[in-house]
């Protein structure tokens, strides 16, 4: 479990979310699920106009960039077998669930 701080996209402002995050491969990834919505998250369109972000965990906070991952499909595979339930919110939607990858900066 993290907390993400985006910038608002219309706003400006900070917005904390706490979410799910997977550590793969040394690799720290979450999931735009809205667990299955028809529609991405908020703060998942906050990080595409801005991906400047705030990583909170349970030992330390970071500054990342958020990239889109292009072995999408081999790291949502990954999610699944690790995290089911993403399997599930993934065939409750028509959309693609976005996996985002953070970066340390």
């Amino acid at each position: 479990m993290i907390h993400l701080t985006t910038t608002g996209a219309r706003t400006g402002r900070p917005h904390r979310v706490p979410l799910g995050a997977l550590d793969i491969d040394g690799r720290l990834v979450v999931v735009a699920s809205a667990m299955g919505s028809p529609k991405h998250p908020a703060w998942y369109h906050n990080l595409r106009h801005c991906p400047l972000v705030t990583v909170e965990t349970a030992t330390e906070t970071f500054e990342a960039t958020a990239t889109l991952p292009p072995d999408r499909d081999e790291l949502f595979a990954e999610i699944v077998a690790r995290e089911p339930g993403f399997g599930d919110y993934q065939a409750r939607t028509t959309r693609v669930l976005p996996v985002v990858e953070l970066h340390r900066t």
